[in-house]
């Protein structure tokens, strides 16, 4: 395998032996009046910057996070042409990007978080030195794009950090053969014990082409078969064989408990001949909701989830390797988290991979435009569409989230085209994906949702346990408690039995130093020693995990994040208090099932 990269490889449910990252030393240079239209244009780079990190971070050897509209890349790599496709891919590029080999426009993109790619065969030059231009536009005023929790203010302010511009994830480039394996998705049927399994090929496959699929548990083979590729597509479901018996049968389960993956090779024959192969991988596992509980796995299973923001303080969005993604789901199994609430970003693959890999409950979070436009909502739905299309398979992913507390769609009780808004989302997201839970608008105001999210930062435990205690009614908190002033769910959407869940709460800042570049910290409630943050988190803790109203909880925050300094870690991800007695607490749900006696 050939990476030159510490980002590991960039797409890990279609991976194929050759590829090389261009990751590294560019060119570059800004554009603030977003005047310049072609390579041609460019008269010069002032600037080098370390790909694939954006110019706002110290990583990237720039740390420039002014006002910039526009920037440029560029670069030379050597790839010959050859009997092969060539195809550059880019992880995500913020906002909108237009790329050149040699001077030919190969692709454009719209949209921060999604990937884009291009078959560059046809513009490659003999000799084999390539060059390759990018142009990246993202207004830093423009609140009608999904740009998170990236802020318009020069500093950041509140609950809103640096913005990251251009390019944030891995530059790419694989050859594959004229004829090959373009697209994977895997869909578990627990209750058929089988997977759903579709291919697309790409290229002319003919009535001879078949592929063939072969399907193991760690040595242990669990099928292989060979299907004709018949319009270019192969769509199967491959039956396992059933134990029957619930300690047999989990063995072969996903959960966090248990993160079992089955590993898939893929080889793609043409007349005889193998002409592509590909390592790809799924689980086993199911995620429902059923009257008021998530079900994984077909069992009641209470979720204890932490909110991360997904921010490094050197390198912004983009993560500053492989390492720290993993580590950063090492760190939320170790506090006693079974999921985490990838809040506002759609966060890089390579962290789901970790996450299928090591056992991590997600949630996938669009990350929300602020103004209510035609355009806005154009934007939003292209680049969900876009996200879920490239997350799909991964077993990790249980929930999509489309809207965060009414962000973009502010006047849900009153303004009938906001509403229209959020149920468009849910719909659309349920016909894309049949398979997982859908929370339409998260923290309050909900209409079409599969989950109640409650949002309530009150740090008053009297005031908890009387808003969600056992003697408050179901009716009475929906007609009556209104955390955050807001109405939980709107007129027309009664709550029909859905799982009720505290999905924000904490907030609980504590700081023993501030961060570069931070001049005030920012939280919902300030502890100024280690043992009254330790026994504040455990006292709130008990409670959430005592209350029979909720059938799972997502604790504020992760780690700090700038100014907002209310992690349960430092932005560098040390432990504000020790590792074990975060997850002694946090632990406790899991003896705990809603509505047991």
């Amino acid at each position: 395998m050939q990476t030159g990269s510490q980002h590991g490889y960039p797409r890990p449910q279609l991976q194929r032996a050759q590829w090389t990252s261009l990751n590294g030393r560019w060119r570059f240079r800004f554009d603030d009046e977003a005047c310049l239209n072609c390579p041609a244009e460019v008269a010069d780079w002032p600037l080098e910057i370390t790909v694939p990190f954006p110019p706002e971070s110290k990583a990237s050897g720039i740390g420039d996070r002014g006002f910039h509209h526009a920037c440029w890349y560029e670069r030379e790599f050597e790839c010959k042409p050859g009997r092969d496709r060539v195809i550059l891919r880019f992880g995500a590029i913020d906002y909108s990007a237009r790329v050149w080999v040699n001077g030919q426009l190969a692709v454009t993109h719209e949209g921060g978080h999604t990937p884009f790619w291009a078959d560059i065969t046809e513009m490659l030059r003999p000799d084999g030195v390539q060059t390759v231009t990018v142009r990246a536009e993202d207004d830093p005023f423009d609140l009608t794009k999904p740009r998170g929790k990236q802020d318009w203010q020069l500093e950041p302010h509140s609950i809103w950090y640096p913005r990251t511009t251009g390019i944030w994830q891995t530059v790419w480039f694989e050859r594959v053969p004229t004829t090959y394996i373009d697209k994977i998705r895997w869909t578990p049927r627990l209750e058929g014990f089988a997977l759903g399994f579709e291919a697309r090929i790409e290229g002319v496959a003919g009535d001879e082409a078949s592929l063939e699929l072969e399907l193991r548990a760690g040595d242990r083979l669990l099928a292989r078969d060979r299907y004709r590729v018949v319009d270019g597509e192969v769509d199967r479901y491959v039956v396992l064989s059933d134990p029957g018996i619930d300690d047999f049968r989990n063995e072969l389960l996903w959960s966090p408990e248990r993160p079992t993956l089955i590993d898939a090779r893929l080889r793609l024959w043409l007349k005889g001949e193998m002409v592509d192969e590909v390592q790809s991988y799924t689980a086993l596992r199911s995620a429902t909701v059923l009257r008021d509980r998530f079900m994984l796995n077909g069992r009641p299973y209470v979720l204890r989830m932490v909110l991360d923001q997904g921010y490094w303080p050197d390198t912004l969005l983009a993560a500053p390797d492989d390492e720290a993604l993993k580590r950063d789901v090492e760190l939320a199994k170790e506090m006693g988290f079974n999921g985490v609430r990838k809040h506002q970003k759609i966060e890089d693959p390579r962290y789901l991979y970790w996450a299928d890999k090591l056992g991590l409950l997600v949630w996938e979070e669009m990350p929300s435009a602020y103004r209510f436009t035609r355009t806005a909502i154009k934007r939003t739905i292209r680049e969900w569409t876009e996200a879920i299309d490239r997350d799909y398979s991964h077993p990790c992913i249980i929930v999509w989230v489309p809207f965060n507390e009414s962000w973009g769609v502010p006047e849900l009780p009153s303004v009938q085209a906001h509403r229209h808004a959020v149920e468009a989302l849910y719909h659309l997201t349920k016909t894309l994906d049949q398979s997982r839970a859908v929370i339409g608008n998260d923290g309050w105001e909900s209409s079409a949702t599969d989950i109640i999210g409650i949002h309530d930062y009150d740090s008053n435990l009297d005031h908890i346990r009387q808003r969600y205690g056992p003697e408050v009614e179901t009716e009475q908190l929906f007609d009556r408690r209104r955390p955050g002033g807001r109405v939980l769910t709107l007129d027309g959407y009664p709550h029909q039995g859905q799982p009720i869940m505290l999905t924000e709460f904490g907030g609980i800042t504590y700081q023993t130093h501030t961060e570069e570049g931070v001049k005030k910290v920012w939280g919902y409630t300030e502890i100024s020693d280690p043992e009254t943050f330790a026994r504040h988190y455990e006292a709130l803790l008990e409670t959430i995990v005592n209350t029979a109203l909720f059938s799972g909880f997502c604790y504020t925050q992760f780690a700090d994040t700038f100014q907002e300094a209310n992690g349960l870690l430092h932005a560098d991800r040390s432990p504000k208090i020790p590792l074990e007695r975060i997850r002694k607490v946090t632990s406790r749900s899991r003896t705990y099932i809603p509505g047991a006696a």
